[in-house]
């Protein structure tokens, strides 16, 4: 794995989506608390640690969304890619079965509790909501429902004068 890109190391997004639409696989590190959110036309994926990114799967992603201190590594052998394929469809079935959950709200929350037994509350919190929106099929206002703090509602109505 002698080819990487690293975060740290200044890649930005733009950075990351031109190697991703090179047409060449890399996959997330998995030593590392990172991961990569691929935002798509009508949906995004995220990729965790251990999972493929790149090659033919990302063809159609049009942002990224790097995820704590993003590495990303070309695997050396065929071994190595298998695993990384494998890796991802899992990650893609995890945010399937958060989709499951039948109200919006539940989804958004599923989600958000996901990345927080993962990623600090500083890394959450650079994510948009619709990012974790597209993640789980709602809109960002679900999201801005579920973050806020249980018991803490800031709801503003209209109310026609009389």
């Amino acid at each position: 794995m002698a080819t990487h890109l690293s975060n740290s190391e200044g890649a930005d997004a733009s950075k990351i989506l031109a190697r991703l639409h090179s047409g060449q696989l890399w996959m997330v590190n998995s030593r590392r608390r990172n991961g990569l959110i691929l935002c798509k036309a009508f949906h995004a994926e995220f990729a965790g640690p251990g999972a493929a990114v790149g090659g033919f799967f990302d063809s159609d992603c049009h942002s990224v969304i790097p995820v704590g201190n993003l590495s990303l590594l070309r695997p050396d052998s065929h071994e190595e890619r298998q695993k990384a394929y494998l890796i991802r469809r899992q990650w893609i079935r995890l945010t399937q079965q958060f989709t499951d959950q039948s109200t919006p709200i539940q989804r958004a929350q599923m989600i958000l509790n996901q990345f927080e037994n993962y990623f600090d509350q500083e890394t959450i919190a650079r994510i948009p909501d619709d990012a974790f929106a597209q993640l789980v099929g709602v809109l960002p206002f679900s999201v801005r429902l579920a973050r806020r703090t249980p018991g803490v509602l800031n709801v503003k109505l209209k109310t026609q004068p009389k």
